[in-house]
């Protein structure tokens, strides 16, 4: 049973400052991480790779699956996740003008019983934990297996079935159709006009990996739209390139502080396909899946992009280290979140994977890179299960003070006004921090949330040391209880707001509390 008794509390207002110095040397493992970096995971809904466990489990059930999840990210550090709504041209939300998925209810088509949105119910449980979400849509792939006759009468490929090629055994949107690309626009408007989401992400899935012998049919789309291109592999990458430009324009159009970010495949082009290309010798986006990643975040069209380099440090062919250098040269001022393997650690093929300091290496190769704000791990259940300690290594040392993601400036560089009033009051179960909203801010965008930071003593108040990060949440609640305060201690709080892009504003004046 616990029992809580009042605490006397002593309140007083102290000016803030901030100490830049160098701090003494602490041991490497026990060095805060940055206070601004992106710690993401991907959730994957296709074939049931995370989430739900299984298709047909009830309303319930999906629900405590996904919080249970969320919450041992959370314990992990994550600060944001990648949710697969759309793996095959269907819905992992309500709101959607395409079926209800398969491996959500075990028929395409059957809406959850009882009947709750997905996506809704992840963006909210999502930010109260602190954490983004970021919609992940494919955009062409439309089945993952051929049993067509299982498809809904609504499903996309029924209704327009001229729309789509067959290559490896499944159907495929044809990207060189231009009502292809407008009715994906509108799928993805979709979700950014009806959803809170923080960004609309896409994976590696665009033009279909090549398979020994299979052609791609769409020369007669060619032939009907190619005009101006005399090789086909050029149109290829022209329609995708029309397509990345579109969502962008129309996403930051529709809702302004919306991310759109794409995480290709980790190579952009070896060098000796293409003298601009990195010194790897593997498969490449631009060439094999007609994927111009490195052109879509050199143009502006995204707003990071996260290559998934899944490989070893040293590796003979792509080698981790020198593919994560040449991202960091070709980011042109956006964000680089490196796509990281946690579900490649033990594998039998790759022993430089079974090594447990594999992954923690890369993590403090990519953190002494300043062009790369942070990464994103494939994938849930791959941290869940720990593999080689690398999710107690996030928790313990890592991930083990909290992050902000970093501020995208070309979006939005204005930053909140201060908290007002902030005070200090006995609270049954520690210390109750309450305060006033700021004055609207100069672009008049409101305040999204608040951090709290808390000191001890005569710390010195010092902003720049996520240790000192206390609460980060995503709401306007103005008010925090800090129950993890002792007897005896007095601690300094400072509070600052926050903006939908994680600008935040000069701090509140310091208040002290004297616990008794």
């Amino acid at each position: 049973m616990l029992i809580c008794r009042p605490l006397i509390l002593l309140v007083l207002t102290l000016p803030v400052f901030v100490i830049c110095q160098a701090q003494p040397n602490t041991p490497a493992a026990e060095k805060p991480g940055p206070k601004r970096e992106f710690r993401g995971v991907w959730i994957a809904t296709v074939g049931n790779v995370d989430w739900p466990s299984r298709p047909g489990l009830t309303t319930d059930q999906q629900k405590q699956e996904l919080v249970d999840r969320l919450n041992a990210h959370r314990q992990s550090g994550i600060n944001a996740v990648m949710f697969q709504v759309r793996p095959a041209a269907d819905a992992f939300y309500a709101k959607s003008r395409e079926p209800w998925s398969k491996w959500l209810t075990g028929k395409q088509g059957d809406a959850p019983n009882p009947l709750y949105d997905p996506l809704e119910f992840a963006i909210t449980e999502a930010h109260k934990r602190g954490m983004e979400l970021h919609a992940w849509l494919n955009p062409y792939r439309a089945t993952t297996d051929n049993k067509f006759y299982a498809l809904s009468p609504q499903h996309i490929t029924r209704i327009k079935p001229e729309w789509f090629f067959i290559y490896g055994g499944i159907k495929l949107f044809n990207p060189g159709i231009p009502e292809v690309r407008d009715y994906i626009v509108k799928v993805i408007l979709d979700v950014v006009d009806n959803y809170d989401v923080d960004g609309i992400h896409m994976d590696d899935y665009f033009y279909p990996y090549q398979i020994d012998g299979q052609h791609i049919n769409d020369a007669e789309t060619f032939k009907a739209y190619g005009g101006g291109y005399n090789d086909i592999k050029d149109w290829r990458r022209h329609n995708v390139d029309t397509l990345i430009q579109v969502l962008s324009d129309s996403i930051h159009k529709h809702k302004p502080r919306v991310k759109f970010g794409i995480s290709p495949f980790g190579v952009w082009a070896n060098r000796y396909q293409n003298q601009e290309g990195s010194d790897t010798h593997g498969g490449s986006s631009n060439y094999e899946l007609f994927a111009d990643s490195r052109k879509w975040i050199k143009k502006g069209w995204l707003d990071y992009i996260n290559p998934q380099i899944y490989w070893p440090i040293d590796d003979r062919s792509v080698p981790f280290n020198v593919l994560l250098d040449w991202w960091s040269e070709n980011t042109y001022n956006h964000h680089l979140y490196i796509g990281m393997a946690a579900y490649r650690i033990n594998e039998r093929k790759l022993i430089k994977f079974r090594d447990p300091a594999q992954l923690p290496d890369q993590i403090k190769y990519l953190r002494a890179n300043p062009r790369v704000q942070g990464s994103v791990y494939f994938s849930s259940n791959s941290l869940l299960r720990n593999p080689l300690g690398i999710a107690d290594s996030l928790k313990e040392t890592y991930y083990r003070y909290p992050a902000l993601p970093p501020p995208m400036l070309w979006l939005d560089s204005i930053p909140p006004n201060p908290a007002r009033n902030v005070v200090a009051a006995p609270d049954a179960g520690g210390v109750a921090l309450k305060w006033e909203t700021p004055l609207l801010a100069k672009d008049k965008e409101p305040v999204y949330g608040y951090v709290i930071y808390r000191f001890e003593g005569t710390e010195k108040v010092n902003l720049t040391d996520p240790k000192h990060i206390l609460h980060i949440q995503y709401d306007d609640a103005t008010f925090y209880s800090d129950n993890t305060v002792q007897k005896g201690k007095t601690y300094l709080y400072v509070v600052t707001a926050i903006d939908r892009l994680k600008n935040e504003s000069e701090p509140s004046p310091t208040v002290a509390a004297i616990v008794r």
